[in-house]
């Protein structure tokens, strides 16, 4: 049998040669299958925007790049098909948090949702200048929830969320006419702009996304962060274990797959409950076990310590260990592949949302006005489906890891006030990580986030990286996909301080935390902007001149694209493992990894090799501290 070796996983290596042997196939088949790609996509240099098209073009065609028949030039191309990708990333983010929204304003104290984070509500309150005395916290809950629905098609002003940052960095955005206005202002914007005939000019067109992409950031996802904490609670450090040996054998397997909470949290309710878990006695189970597959899985877990099964890549792999019962899902990162690949086992696919139907998949939808009752008949349909489970094809990888969990930007304030044992701030002080960073004994964090891509070795670039980073002192933050990379490699245990440098193993002995933290889902980067806000406003610089980087080492999604260009324009620098399709145009590649720093204080970076990429971070993090009088013989003096 041909070595695969697209994974430092031995679980998910064990279960594609299972599905060979079975003869299903996986997204590194299909990747094969695929051959080389097309170089005009990958370059961005194919525009199918129009019917006159498409138009390849290739920059070494005669002289200079050839033009569309529009004529529009390589640049133009190539940026219009970025700027589509950051108003696509932005639109889903967003979306995301508008439902969020709208089922806080559903909220009620009799209901299915309710109010679990009051303090958070109250102080967000305060924040727009909503009135809380003598007021019911779900009248204020509601009036909340519309101040922030309003953000997605308010005629005028800028996003509300943005004041968070410091004086510094509102000043970068003034001046360079960066404040994006409504969230769904623009995504239009980008679209009309973006039509035939439109804007072509590669410069403006990089402003817009740039632009766009806060919306995203400081907009949508943030809402969707902090509108989740409300309601189902700000997570705190949790115990749990990943991987999918998690899958129990003799129970009733239920996979909660996707990214809304609105449905994950109903259904964590549904399993506990006495008639279903009765219903799985009498069909032969011995209870029923609710695992957590993409960034559905790191809502659950940080909440309530629902065990990882896995990441974006495993998740076919989920389907074919001929245990799991049910798929549940709702939205995003979800394969097609699932349908057909359902049908050669006994599982069930399920998809909830009536904006992420699939051909061939069941389809009960999900309404949060009845949500508990929803969710329990759709576990109903996985515990009845125990009875057909084939035990021939039934292999459970026995591989998994214990990972701690939950670290939102309160708990990590309350883990460091346990430090300094004060009360400098009723709401949490990050003036230990401030302390200990301006010492030299952590030299900076990295934020370690994004998908899975067959493009790179499974978990090898989000792992490579983040164990040379905290070797070298660099305390990890990481979410979504990346964060359960961590999670199934064991950088998310304490015993994982053996891999940290000196100092970062004190910090760590002294905090009682794990080198590397788990902050949340895709969405929860906005965790990350605002810690990296908080600190740079105590220190009173810029946050670009925090010893501060980011990366996205196994990206594929178009949220992705915009998670990374609101991060640099947020003041962060960022390193890509995967090349976005902008090769086609050095003018765009230009502005994104040597120009965007004149205007933004930060820039991308594009290298493969995580090794390499761990150097250049932090070499990166050096110049920043050095910037900031913290250059390394000062701190070791």
């Amino acid at each position: 049998m041909e070595e695969k070796n697209f994974s430092i996983d031995p679980t998910t290596e064990a279960l594609v040669i299972k599905a060979e042997k079975e003869g299903i196939e996986t997204l590194w088949d299909r990747k094969k299958i695929m051959k080389t790609p097309c170089g005009f996509g990958e370059e961005g240099l194919c525009c199918r925007i129009c019917a006159m098209g498409p138009c390849r073009i290739s920059p070494t065609a005669g002289k200079g790049a050839q033009k569309g028949i529009c004529g529009a030039t390589a640049d133009v191309i190539v940026a219009r098909n970025l700027v589509r990708m950051i108003a696509g990333g932005l639109a889903t983010h967003s979306d995301h948090g508008r439902d969020i929204a709208h089922v806080l304003h559903m909220a009620k104290r009799d209901g299915n949702y309710k109010i679990a984070d009051e303090k958070k509500l109250l102080s967000l309150a305060k924040e727009w200048e909503v009135a809380t005395e003598n007021r019911d916290i779900y009248d204020i809950a509601h009036e909340v929830a519309e101040v922030a629905l309003n953000e997605f098609g308010k005629p005028f002003g800028s996003l509300r969320l943005l004041e968070r940052v410091p004086e510094q960095r509102k000043q970068v955005w003034d001046e360079n006419k960066l404040k994006p206005g409504a969230i769904d202002k623009e995504i239009v914007t980008i679209m009309h702009s973006t039509h035939i005939g439109c804007c072509a000019d590669a410069k403006d067109l990089v402003h817009k996304g740039m632009r766009a992409s806060l919306a995203d950031g400081w907009g949508g996802s943030m809402i969707g962060t902090e509108f989740s904490d409300i309601l189902f609670g700000s997570p705190v450090p949790r115990e749990t274990e990943a991987n999918l040996g998690v899958l129990e054998e003799d129970q009733v397997n239920i996979i909660v797959h996707g990214h809304e909470p609105s449905l994950s949290e109903m259904i964590v309710l549904a399993v506990e409950d006495p008639e279903l878990l009765q219903l799985a006695k009498e069909v032969g189970a011995k209870g029923i076990n609710l695992s957590g597959m993409c960034c559905t899985a790191n809502e659950v877990t940080m909440r309530h310590g629902v065990k990882i099964a896995g990441n974006f890549a495993q998740q076919e792999l989920a389907v074919i260990t001929g245990a799991v019962e049910a798929v549940i899902v709702d939205v995003q990162c979800i394969f097609p592949a699932l349908s057909p690949l359902t049908k050669c086992y006994h599982t069930k696919f399920i998809t909830t949302s009536p904006k992420a139907k699939i051909s061939g998949a069941t389809h009960i939808e999900f309404e949060e006005e009845k949500a508990l009752a929803s969710a329990k008949q759709i576990v109903k349909e996985a515990i009845l489906n125990f009875k057909n489970r084939d035990k021939e094809k039934v292999f459970i990888p026995k591989t998994k890891s214990p990972a701690i969990v939950g670290y939102s930007v309160e708990s990590i304030k309350s883990q460091l006030d346990k430090v300094v044992n004060s009360h400098i701030d009723p709401m949490g002080t990050l003036k230990p990580l401030a302390d200990v960073i301006k010492a030299g004994v952590l030299r900076g964090a990295a934020g370690v986030v994004g998908c899975n891509n067959p493009k790179v070795k499974h978990d090898y670039g989000h792992i490579e990286l983040m164990k040379e980073l905290i070797k070298n002192d660099v305390i990890v933050v990481t979410t979504g996909c990346a964060a359960q990379a961590a999670a199934k490699a064991g950088l998310m245990s304490k015993e994982a301080r053996k891999f940290a440098g000196k100092g970062l193993a004190t910090v760590c002995e002294l905090v009682d935390i794990p080198p590397v933290l788990h902050m949340g889902s895709c969405v929860d980067i906005s965790r990350i902007l605002m810690l990296v806000a908080e600190l740079a406003e105590m220190l009173d610089v810029d946050m670009s001149a925090l010893p501060v980087v980011g990366a996205a080492p196994e990206w594929m999604s178009e949220k992705a694209v915009s998670i990374g260009t609101y991060v640099v324009t947020s003041g962060i620098d960022t390193w890509l493992g995967v090349a976005p399709p902008v090769t086609g145009s050095a003018a765009v590649v230009d502005l994104l990894t040597n120009k965007a720093e004149a205007v933004v204080g930060a820039r991308f970076y594009i290298e493969p090799d995580p090794y390499k990429a761990a150097q250049q971070m932090i070499e990166r993090i050096e110049e920043k501290r050095e910037a900031l009088g913290l250059s390394l013989a000062e701190a070791e003096a």
